[in-house]
């Protein structure tokens, strides 16, 4: 019993004096905080998804992103095919000719799109997003259709049952009727959500966009000996985006609009790009057939396009939840460097502290994550990154003065701290150069823990 005594007292002093059991402690309570550190990253996803479900739910109510396809010259026209007959009766071989009637898709000569768009900010409790009401002027023009491709007849043309289609993404925002004029006459739309040729009614499904058709076009208006010429007007609701695909021979856009953090988005950039100011943007486009890898028509269905789409962006730039999410992938990296620094003073300065006091330190670094996210929700990020920092320092930094007994190692716990997240925070606000300056700033880091390490006597420990 003595012996169990005597054992159990070297082991204790053991775990007391010892550097290797402090090292064993720390790593183990690093590893036991690393758990509310998933936890928080856990709730900033949650946070960002609820936030995505609040703008897309406003979004919906309102209008969702406009994408604009047209106006499209749908032309049919017939086919013949031999079809061979057996007679059972006098097991005679007779051939039919089957006529069947298919589509061309005919794109504008010219296409010019002059957009002026009026964007506002929508709320709802903590979460805003950016809708617009658009107004969108469209003319052109339409040459005579090439049915040269196919070797078709001009008699198997169908020409009175030509038509006209748009293609929008959002028909719930459109605020007007719409209707275009073709030569000497105009033409009304109506909504078509299902099409005989399955490619194209495939095609609708899969971008969830929704067709507008003419009525059959008068044969005087159509650019059957001279082009045509055309126009309309649209008034649309929208969010997020605008976007136009350039199925004009020649393509000019010209969207104009007082949105300040507006971005131009797409397979296209517009040639004045630089005219982005304090009073908003002016942005013109012009591409030409030779710029895009698609003909002026199609006889197997209209294609898709929607890649070669182009526009701006309305969103509101919200980065906090990313901002956050990026700044809490460092979290293990605070908590084991502020661990470090207070073992390096107590194996220095012999001052004993208590696996315990470890735990409140590391639980007041992790508060520094939910004050954060908190904060920024209602603020910006900047904000709310320097009231939890400034927070958190000072808790340790008082919480270490009753500690340390002193106020010299409190300071220089407080300076180290400040500097950390402040390194931090640099690293977030970079992307280019945030391996660079990362790299440099752990190399520094470690530079500086081997020369404080280097009078520890590790051999007694």
């Amino acid at each position: 019993m003595e012996i169990s005594n005597k054992q159990n007292g070297r082991f204790g002093k053991w775990v007391k004096t010892s550097i290797t059991a402090r090292m064993l402690m720390i790593g183990f309570l690093i590893l036991i905080l690393l758990i509310p550190l998933s936890f928080i990253k856990s709730l900033i996803v949650e946070r960002m998804n609820r936030q995505q479900e609040v703008v897309q739910e406003i979004n919906q109510k309102w209008g969702k992103e406009v994408l604009l396809y047209g106006p499209i010259l749908k032309v049919p026209y017939k086919t013949y095919k031999e079809k061979f007959v057996r007679n059972q009766k006098t097991k005679e071989t007779q051939t039919e000719i089957e006529e069947k009637i298919k589509y061309a898709y005919f794109f504008p000569k010219k296409l010019n799109i002059k957009s002026s768009i009026n964007p506002e900010e929508k709320k709802r409790g903590i979460y805003k997003t950016a809708v617009y009401n658009s107004k969108i002027d469209i003319d052109g023009s339409f040459t005579t259709p090439d049915f040269s491709e196919k070797d078709i007849d001009e008699k198997d043309i169908i020409w009175n049952k030509a038509r006209l289609i748009i293609k929008t993404s959002n028909l719930k925002g459109v605020n007007n009727l719409v209707e275009i004029k073709l030569n000497k006459n105009t033409y009304a739309f109506t909504s078509k959500y299902e099409d005989n040729d399955s490619n194209e009614k495939a095609y609708y499904n899969y971008l969830n966009l929704h067709k507008l058709e003419s009525k059959f076009l008068n044969e005087e208006d159509l650019p059957k000996k001279s082009d045509a010429n055309f126009n309309l007007s649209l008034s649309i609701n929208g969010s997020k985006q605008i976007r136009f695909i350039p199925i004009g021979k020649e393509t000019s856009v010209h969207i104009n609009s007082d949105w300040k953090t507006a971005n131009f988005i797409g397979e296209y950039l517009p040639f004045n790009s630089d005219k982005i100011s304090e009073n908003g943007f002016d942005a013109k486009w012009k591409i030409l057939d030779i710029n895009r890898p698609f003909s002026q028509q199609s006889f197997n269905g209209i294609p898709d396009l929607k890649e070669y789409a182009f526009g701006v962006n309305f969103m509101i730039p919200v980065d906090e939840y990313q901002k956050s999410e990026r700044s809490a992938k460092y979290g293990f990296l605070v908590i084991g460097l502020t661990f470090l620094i207070f073992f390096l003073i107590q194996t220095m300065s012999k001052i004993s502290i208590h696996p315990f006091q470890y735990l409140m330190i590391g639980v007041a670094l992790t508060m520094f994550y939910t004050l954060l996210i908190s904060i920024s929700e209602h603020s910006s990020f900047l904000k709310a990154y320097l009231i939890a920092s400034i927070a958190v320092v000072l808790l340790i930094s008082l919480y270490s003065k009753s500690i340390l007994k002193g106020v010299k190692f409190p300071l220089f716990i407080g300076a180290s701290l400040t500097t950390l997240y402040t390194f931090i925070f640099v690293i977030i606000q970079l992307e280019n150069y945030a391996l660079l300056v990362g790299s440099v700033g752990l190399f520094i880091i470690l530079a500086s823990v081997m020369y404080a390490s280097r009078k520890i006597d590790w051999q007694n420990g």
